[in-house]
């Protein structure tokens, strides 16, 4: 089974690409898009988020909201900003964010692998969210947003890109956000068949981020009885990729006084005061704030032990330790994907943020994580097992723009 193939990019025509790039339809409210688009008639939120060209009030799913967006891909492309390669190929995508760099490169993903679990997922989607990427694929006629796909360490494929990345980019912007993107087509036959055996030659790929745009992929493909349907990619290096925190904040303390909750915790946490923000060195180890101070919290060794010999991957995340020895038997909170009492805060914000949001009063308190490790992500996937909602948060994103893929 041939898990990649090349295809024929709509992208930003030579000079275009700051008028084009957007960050991810999910990363940004309506509001905040429709501030990002002010006087930009070519950013990609304009059939991103087509929303923000009509009224606000309106309903994010009506289906004028997709109209408009493929009336916006559309006047785009009219206009030459856009323009869809005449080769098929694959695209060197370099992500560079502070001192951290990612080489990957833009492909269509096999659908058929998908299925068959060669492309393998961590986390379950919501109809909601499916229901809006089939609309919005199935309206402007192309997947517009790249599913982030991690591939083990392999250093021949790392040595091809950067072959390939050897010479002045198409694109080469540096977004609001200071994450800079490059881009470079690889079209010469040769190199292109070298890329597509060394990936087939995986065992896997891992799905990243972008769980709902591959299961709507799925879905537009058996809607069109395509038997070798693929979906929008970015492949990038286990190795390279970054896992930020996600952090879990509570609005109140399930009726328990400040005292209480450190004696509870404390059955189960050595708790040591701090005079700074705590940011876990580990997993076990968890930063928390409560009543105006910060603390550190290590797992008492024979929890830690216990856990650790699970055969259950989920089981060492520090999501889940933090949510089996603290939010469910002292919170009471057992459903984080529908219980309005818990909110999660992506480690991009900070720990500053944690600490806003308690000191505020908006949040009674305030957990910091160690970040999911990528082996973990792997592993629970090679598992076929599921992780906890909101388990990790990657950073630098993708741009939206970059590259489309076209369903003819």
């Amino acid at each position: 089974m041939t898990l990649i193939k090349p295809f024929r990019a709509l992208r930003p025509a030579l000079g275009r690409g700051a008028e084009v790039l957007a960050p991810p339809y999910d990363v940004l409210s309506s509001a905040e898009a429709r501030e990002r688009a002010k006087g930009k008639p070519w950013s990609f939120l304009h059939v991103s988020k087509a929303e923000i060209d009509l009224d606000p009030a309106i309903d994010l799913h009506d289906p004028a909201v997709y109209a408009t967006a493929s009336e916006n891909l559309r006047r785009i492309i009219d206009a030459g900003v856009l323009v869809r390669d005449e080769t098929p190929g694959y695209y060197v995508y370099r992500l560079t964010w502070r001192d951290r760099v990612e080489t990957g490169f833009a492909a269509v993903a096999s659908l058929r692998a998908y299925a068959e679990n060669r492309i393998r997922k961590h986390e379950l989607t919501t109809p909601v969210k499916e229901d809006d990427r089939v609309r919005q694929i199935e309206a402007v006629g192309a997947q517009t947003g790249p599913v982030m796909l991690a591939y083990p360490e392999t250093p021949a494929i790392d040595a091809l890109l950067a072959r390939a990345a050897a010479g002045k980019p198409d694109i080469d912007v540096t977004a609001d956000d200071g994450v800079r993107h490059e881009l470079w087509p690889i079209q010469d036959e040769t190199t292109v068949a070298e890329l597509t055996r060394a990936v087939d030659a995986l065992p896997a790929l891992y799905i990243a981020d972008g769980h709902h745009r591959s299961a709507a992929a799925l879905r537009v493909a058996k809607a069109r009885a395509e038997k070798n349907g693929s979906f929008l990619a970015v492949l990038l290096p286990q190795q390279q990729m970054t896992i930020l925190d996600y952090n879990r904040v509570l609005r109140d303390l399930n009726g328990l006084t400040p005292d209480e909750v450190l004696r509870e915790i404390g059955r189960r946490y050595t708790i040591e005061p701090s005079d700074k923000p705590v940011r876990p060195s580990r997993p076990e180890e968890v930063g928390m704030v409560l009543g105006g101070h910060w603390l550190r919290l290590s797992l008492r060794p024979e929890i830690d032990a216990e856990a650790a010999r699970s055969a259950d991957p989920v089981a060492r995340l520090p999501v889940t330790l933090l949510a089996r020895n603290v939010i469910e038997p002292i919170f009471g909170v057992t459903d984080p994907r529908r219980d309005k009492r818990i909110e999660f805060v992506g480690g991009g914000r900070g720990l500053e943020e944690l600490e806003r949001l308690v000191s505020s009063g908006k949040m009674a308190v305030a957990f910091a994580l160690h970040p999911t490790e990528m082996r973990d992500l792997m592993a629970v996937a090679d598992a076929g097992a599921i992780m906890p909602p909101k388990s990790t948060w990657f950073e630098p994103k993708l741009a939206d723009g970059m590259v489309s893929h076209m369903l003819d």
